[in-house]
Formats: structure tokens, C-alpha cells, sequence
């Protein structure tokens, strides 16, 4: 059986430290733990679990922290989790028959990460990340912000998850701070980073500015497929938000150039075509969501929803706008088939029993 060193970097996380590493602890061999300049309990919460607790000067570099404590590791691979994840009782079954039949040659297993969830807790939004990543293999973090290891040798997929679970906001412009300074210094983005600066400019609201950054990416034809996809996306709500609709639809239409239509893509797209009263149009591009495969092994941003329950729920409306009932309390039912509770679920049902 493998063994895995937990590497995990931490500032001030005293509210969900504990929680995240009671969920690890007994899963690995080792808890490494770098404070980049906690004022809280945290080194004493990470005390309670390990005694290697080390201290890193913060120098606004996420990838040069997760290196420092990825070369105090000691054991066959590394394991990263963030403060506020945590490995839920289903997953860690499978976290542990990983271990034992995991085969040494494999350099990265790769885990999904669920950052999204509906009221009822069911995931609604996940992709997966590299997870464990096999210890002195060459392999090392880059990008000062939403920094990543790209996979170099034989690569896994896991079915263990790791569940992101927020209990309060986080600094709000720390990433794009840091993207900024680094622009200042004259530090040339590369792709990927070029890509999660402009989301950071749209989650600013700075539409203008990301759009530019958006374009570029695309124009300049290096970016990783789904997250050419996603780029065009964002310039689509870049787009709408600047009241110009009909470069949002293009933006939209614009992702089938790099891959096969995405479920995802196209619910944007019936929304566009929804909110113009265009219900044969909008119930088309909800249709071919329902036929595209799901496949989250690509690795790109997946909706859970986009594959089922939201493209039904929403054809149940463009059937019944339409006047075909018969077709949108069919296409109620089977969106009851991925959340029967859901309140427009109900809400539907108890309509078409009205009628008959």
C-alpha cells in the first residue's frame, strides 16, 4: 500500500481547520502543515494533529508555498487539501482502497473536486484537480494564483471525491491584487493564468477590461481546450452584461470551434433564446443539452444539473408556453427523475393535476 504525505498550506484558518483535517487524518501517513503568518489558533489547531508545522514568509505566491511544503514530504505522494475541504464518510472508503491497489508507477491521480451545492447539499458544480501527486517525480506548482501541476507520466482517475465546503467569504481581491502587481512588475501571464485573470476581472465586474483579456486568450490560440470553452462563456456574460446580446450569442456559438457542443453551452444558449420568447428555439438547444455524454475526465468545469434536471425542467416550460401539455408534463416528470423534491418539480405537478 502507498503511503501519502497530507501537504496543506494555512493563514488564519481557526474556523475550519480542525474539521478539515479530523476528515484526513486517519486516511494518510503524514500532515505537513506551512503557516504563511497566522495571527489565530490555527499552528495550534495544526499542533493538535501533527507536529510538522513549519512557517513560510507569504510572498503573495500560492505556488511557492505548496513547493515549500510539498519538499517536506516524506512519503510516496503528496496530497494537497485547502483548509476549508473536506473528505465526507462516502468518499473515503474509496480514498483507501485507492492506497492499497494504487500502482507506484502512477505519477498523478486525479480527484474530483466538488465546489458547488443546491440547498439540499447535491453537487451542482465540481471538476476534478490533481490530487496526489507521487513524491519526488520532477513535478512542481506553478502560477502565483489558482496555481496547478501539470501531469507529467502515467495519470489516474479516482473515484474518491474532495468537498469544498466554505464557512465564510474570503478576501475578494486578493487574487486579482496579486495578478495586478504581477502585471506591474511586467511579469508576462501565461495562458492559463491570462485565463483565470480575466475571470477574476469579470467576478470584478470589470466587463470591459475582461473581455479584452478573454479575447486575447482565444485570438492568441494557446489555451487548453476547456478553458477555451469556458473563455467563451465568459465573454457571452461579458457580452450580455454590456447589453450587447447578439456578440453574447456569437461568443456562445463561438466554443463549438473547439470541441463538441458542451451541455452547459448549450442551457446558456436556451436561456438566450428563452428570455426571447423564442420557445421552439430555446426547447432545441435544451434538447441537444439531454444528448450531450457527460465526461468528466476531460477535466474542465462541469454543471451536474446541465446534464439533466435544468434542461428538463426548462423544456417542461417551452412545451407548456408552446401549448404542448402533454410533452411538458413529460418533460416534468423526467426532470423529477434527477430531483423529485424540487420545488418547481412540485410546483408543476400539482398544475398539471389541476387540468385534469
Amino acid at each position: 500500500m502507498v503511503t501519502v504525505s497530507l501537504c496543506m498550506i494555512v493563514k488564519d484558518e481557526e474556523d475550519v481547520l480542525e474539521r478539515c483535517l479530523e476528515s484526513a487524518a486517519n486516511l494518510v501517513e503524514e500532515i505537513v502543515i506551512v503557516d504563511t503568518g497566522s495571527t489565530d489558533r490555527t499552528r495550534e489547531i495544526a499542533g493538535r494533529f501533527t507536529d510538522r508545522v513549519y512557517g513560510f514568509t507569504w510572498v503573495d505566491d500560492f505556488a511557492a508555498a505548496r513547493n515549500y511544503a510539498f519538499s517536506l514530504a516524506k512519503k510516496d505522494y503528496c496530497m494537497w487539501l485547502d483548509a476549508d475541504d473536506v473528505i465526507l464518510e462516502t468518499d473515503r472508503a474509496a480514498f483507501q482502497k485507492l492506497k492499497k491497489e494504487l500502482d507506484t508507477d502512477v505519477a498523478v491521480v486525479m480527484a474530483k473536486y466538488n465546489t458547488g451545492f443546491d440547498e439540499d447539499g447535491n453537487v451542482t458544480f465540481s471538476y476534478f484537480r490533481e490530487r496526489l501527486i507521487k513524491n519526488h517525480a520532477g513535478m512542481r506548482w506553478e502560477g502565483a494564483v489558482h496555481e496547478a501541476i501539470t501531469p507529467v507520466g502515467q495519470v489516474v482517475y479516482s473515484e474518491f471525491a474532495v468537498t469544498h465546503r466554505k464557512m465564510g467569504p474570503s478576501d475578494p481581491d486578493r487574487n486579482l491584487s496579486i495578478y495586478e502587481q504581477q502585471l506591474a512588475q511586467g511579469t508576462e501571464l501565461d495562458p492559463r493564468q491570462q485565463f483565470y485573470y480575466g475571470r477574476e476581472l469579470y467576478y470584478h465586474q470589470r466587463y470591459e477590461q475582461a473581455l479584452q483579456i478573454f479575447e486575447r486568450f482565444l485570438d492568441e490560440g494557446r489555451g487548453w481546450r476547456e478553458n477555451n470553452i469556458d473563455a467563451c462563456c465568459h465573454c457571452a456574460y461579458c457580452y450580455e452584461q454590456m447589453d450587447q446580446p447578439e456578440q453574447a450569442l456569437q461568443s456562445l456559438l463561438r466554443s463549438f470551434a473547439y470541441d463538441r457542443p458542451r451541455a452547459e453551452v448549450c442551457c446558456e444558449l436556451g436561456r438566450w433564446f428563452f428570455q426571447r420568447e423564442e420557445m421552439s428555439l430555446a426547447a432545441y438547444w435544451y434538447s441537444l443539452a439531454l444528448t450531450c455524454p457527460r465526461d468528466d475526465s476531460r477535466g474542465g468545469f462541469v454543471s451536474p444539473d446541465c446534464y439533466g434536471y435544468l434542461p428538463c425542467i426548462q423544456l417542461c416550460v417551452c412545451y407548456s408556453r408552446l401549448g404542448n401539455l402533454e410533452r411538458a408534463e413529460q418533460m416534468n416528470e423526467l426532470a423529477a427523475s434527477f430531483k423529485p423534491d424540487a420545488a418547481p418539480v412540485l410546483h408543476n405537478r400539482s398544475f398539471f393535476q389541476s387540468l385534469k
